[in-house]
């Protein structure tokens, strides 16, 4: 199974421009996922579906993602509004007033969390969502879970965007999490830059952004000292791909772009190819 992330459009940031920036960073990521070599069967959109959370923004966003021939999930960010995000995606539940809910596939169970409060920048997990996120776990401890969230709960020492390891929301997650080993992954957004480390033992990716990426700095940065460091830059916009192949999860990272092919699969490299599958058990089979 093969699921595609895409994460932080922010789709209004230039409101009443239907041919806005962000929007065709996005409509690229798009036809990247729809027409390149590798089919998702189902796709996360991971938060921060618009700038502002206005009704406008998320009718765009909704009509490009609509395309998709594929289901596709959406969770909210800090950049959305719960209000309008309920009415853009009425199918998404909102159980105890928020929007999160878990996907059932074959052999793994996606629980998407919602981990915004209005008005708040960084991630926030209270104890109505703490219940919730227990009595999720605990009704299939066996079966493999993968959890859904915007904010990750890491601190990755980008000093702007940090998420410090003693806020209290941090610790009410993991709380939540601790000894559920059916956990496999937590996929995140939020930070604009493709990150993964290990947590809690468990994995953390986080996914980069179809909107501009946020600069890799890890230089300690003084609110009240403006050094001119960038801070945005316009990157390739991309998504990631999580591979869910006999009980496990593998994670990679895509881009819009065409990259120019540097050796193709023809008789120069069929030698290699061969090689290459023969020295797996079973020599000669492909792996699909």
């Amino acid at each position: 199974m093969l699921i595609a992330q895409i994460t932080d459009i922010h789709v209004g940031f230039e409101p009443g421009n239907p041919d806005e920036y962000n929007q065709k960073r996005l409509a690229k990521v798009l036809e990247r996922v729809l027409e390149g070599p590798n089919k998702p069967d189902l796709m996360l959109v991971t938060g921060d579906l618009t700038e502002r959370g206005d009704v406008d923004s998320y009718k765009r966003c909704k009509e490009l993602l609509s395309a998709c021939p594929f289901p596709w999930y959406p969770i909210v960010g800090n950049h959305d509004d719960r209000t309008n995000f309920s009415r853009a995606f009425p199918d998404v539940p909102t159980p105890g007033g928020f929007a999160q809910y878990v996907v059932e596939l074959d052999g793994l169970r996606l629980v998407m969390l919602d981990t915004l409060e209005e008005g708040r920048h960084g991630g926030a997990f209270c104890e109505v969502r703490v219940a919730w996120l227990k009595e999720q776990l605990a009704a299939k401890p066996d079966v493999p879970t993968v959890i859904v969230m915007h904010h990750p709960p890491i601190d990755v020492g980008i000093d702007w965007m940090r998420t410090d390891k003693d806020e209290p929301w941090v610790a009410r997650f993991a709380d939540a999490i601790a000894g559920h080993r059916q956990v496999r992954a937590i996929l995140t957004g939020h930070l604009h830059r493709p990150i993964v480390s290990q947590w809690r033992g468990t994995t953390v990716s986080i996914c980069p952004a179809t909107a501009p990426g946020v600069a890799l700095d890890l230089r300690p940065m003084d609110p009240d000292a403006p050094d001119l460091r960038p801070m945005v830059v316009a990157d390739m916009p991309g998504f990631g791909l999580h591979w869910w192949d006999r009980g496990e999860l593998v994670t990679m990272f895509d881009f819009a772009e065409d990259p120019v092919p540097l050796a193709k699969f023809d008789g120069r490299m069929q030698g290699l190819v061969r090689h290459l599958m023969d020295e797996r058990p079973g020599g000669g089979q492909g792996s699909h």
